[in-house]
């Protein structure tokens, strides 16, 4: 390593996350897809979603800001320190992940109607009207939450392959879950293609799409398991956990489990404004919006984070983390101003591209079967989404600062500011709008959370690391705004253009020729623009695709 150029280094193991990530994105995209064309994206879709997504929220509230923060640093530590590798100090992490993520998953299997009580609006339990899809809800619950024990264990062991600079198999797993589901999905939509999508559902149809997801997260953990021997580290129970360093990783990860907490109550008010959205459906608002709608305009805005913010910051943890154990601050400081900007070049022009063309990408990818010209809600949740997923993508990199310092502490206090403004809002604008907006305010909600926690987060980690190049990074961001706004103006004409000649978002192949016309247009200008104001990231991140397009 010593001789290696770590930006570099960087770059060739984001772009080997980010294919990974781009397949395991664009199968998730067929699953929502066919998801939606099969049960629609109004009430009974909010049945199977809400029940299939509290898992991942759960493990998150259980361990995920321990494991996705605080467990590389300490690995990676551990494998410079310890006489033998780290491999002692990681069994008994798996071991201690184990018996924590079993013992909760049971008991919330046991308890999944009073959970769904604390998650979901009240009409749930309390409107007759809601009789069946409150039975399903709960069925599908308690199929959905072993899951927690699934999602943990492959987090866990993919942080460990990642410490050991093995990238590519946890971005790689998820796909073999996307393909299952998708086979679930397709299995579903020709046993019950002439079902309505109204009321709640079979035993079998509950057993289909409930166990099948679940089958499909215990299938991304296992492919992991060669990958995890192939790097030299054999899995042995180990439960000596006094006296190992366990503690030093338990007291930082306490305020990680503080962060988490604040930032799940966020997600919790978030779903009880969203299903009391949708619940209105049960009364005649065949049109409301509520947490299907917010779900899949939130995994939409996810694919460049997943593809570009997470790779890189992924990419970057293990090498911050060596350069703060060093002491090497100023070096730290560097090292995360390059990767802020690399992603600030890719997710802005994003972010801008999704206010023009969020409603027709909504038709193009769910306007099909039970969801058919249904989507305008969609479509306005992404446009509202486009200022969030910049500002996240921000946050989300800093953060990984403070963790390489091994500073739990001060995301926490952060993270109170992000989900007040979250809440604040998320409460304030639904209860002003019709049902048809709920998700849209829900999302300006999000967007307006994490512009302020940037702002915090960037100030303070600047000040922590003596200077993260704010005015050199400052003149950067307005060359990339300087290029990707006229980008998108010209788009956004070029669409008022279309809509002239007659085509229309919520056909289906008018919205087709939209995204082809304006996307094309918008990134040929964006990228032109953006090399001659100077963004030489662009011309790195162009590069790196251009050899790896030569070398598969």
């Amino acid at each position: 390593m010593s001789g290696s150029n770590p930006a570099a280094t960087v770059l060739s193991s984001s772009a080997l996350m980010a294919t990974g990530t781009l397949l395991s994105r664009l199968t998730g995209f067929v699953r929502a897809s066919l998801l939606a064309a099969a049960i629609g994206i109004s009430l009974q879709a909010e049945v199977f979603n809400v029940a299939n997504t509290i898992p991942n929220s759960l493990y998150i509230l259980v361990a995920g800001g321990v494991f996705n923060s605080v467990l590389v640093p300490q690995l990676v530590r551990a494998i410079k320190n310890d006489v033998d590798g780290g491999d002692a100090y990681a069994n008994r992490v798996i071991t201690l992940g184990a018996v924590v993520l079993g013992g909760v998953t049971a008991v919330l299997v046991i308890t999944a109607p009073w959970l769904l009580r604390l998650m979901v609006d009240a009409s749930f339990f309390t409107d007759p009207a809601l009789a069946a899809e409150r039975e399903s809800l709960i069925d599908f619950a308690r199929w959905c939450l072993p899951q927690i024990f699934f999602y943990g264990m492959f987090v866990l062991v993919g942080q460990i392959l990642n410490a050991r600079g093995s990238f590519g198999p946890m971005m790689w797993a998820p796909i073999a879950n996307n393909l299952i589901s998708i086979s679930v999905v397709v299995t579903y939509l020709v046993v019950y293609a002439g079902d309505p999508a109204v009321g709640g559902y079979t035993q079998t149809q509950e057993v289909l799409l409930g166990l099948g997801s679940t089958v499909g997260i215990a299938a991304q953990l296992l492919i992991l398991l060669p990958y995890l021997k192939r790097s030299g580290f054999l899995v042995r129970p180990r439960f000596d956990f006094r006296r190992t360093g366990l503690g030093h990783t338990l007291r930082l990860g306490m305020w990680t489990v503080g962060f988490v907490i604040v930032n799940q109550i966020a997600f919790y008010v978030m779903v009880h404004q969203a299903t009391a959205g949708v619940a209105a459906a049960a009364h005649g608002a065949s049109d409301a919006s509520g947490f299907t709608v917010y779900s899949n305009a939130f995994l939409l805005t996810q694919v460049p984070h997943s593809i570009v913010t997470v790779s890189l910051a992924t990419a970057t943890m293990p090498v911050v983390a060596r350069l703060a154990a060093d002491g090497r601050l100023g070096d730290v400081a560097a090292e995360m101003s390059r990767t802020l900007r690399l992603v600030l070049a890719v997710i802005v022009p994003f972010a801008v591209a999704l206010a023009v063309l969020g409603p027709a990408l909504a038709t193009v990818l769910f306007s099909w079967g039970q969801a058919a010209g249904d989507t305008g809600s969609l479509g306005l949740t992404l446009v509202a989404f486009a200022p969030g997923l910049l500002m996240f993508s921000v946050h989300y990199v800093i953060l990984r600062g403070f963790y390489a310092v091994e500073d739990t502490r001060t995301p926490f206090f952060i993270q109170c500011v992000v989900a007040a403004v979250n809440i604040t809002l998320a409460i304030t604008l639904t209860m002003a709008v019709r049902p048809e907006l709920v998700a849209p305010m829900l999302a300006l909600a999000y967007g307006a959370s994490y512009t302020a926690g940037s702002l915090v987060s960037t100030g303070i980690l600047s000040r922590r690391l003596g200077g993260l190049g704010g005015r050199a990074l400052a003149g950067f961001v307005c060359r990339v705004v300087l290029a990707a706004v006229p980008a998108a103006g010209l788009a956004l004409l070029a669409l008022v253009g279309l809509d002239q000649l007659g085509l229309e978002v919520a056909s289906k192949s008018d919205s087709l020729v939209i995204l082809a016309t304006g996307g094309l247009l918008g990134i040929v200008v964006y990228v032109g623009l953006a090399r001659l104001l100077g963004v030489a990231e662009i011309g790195r991140i162009i590069a790196l695709v251009a050899s790896r397009g030569r070398r598969g």
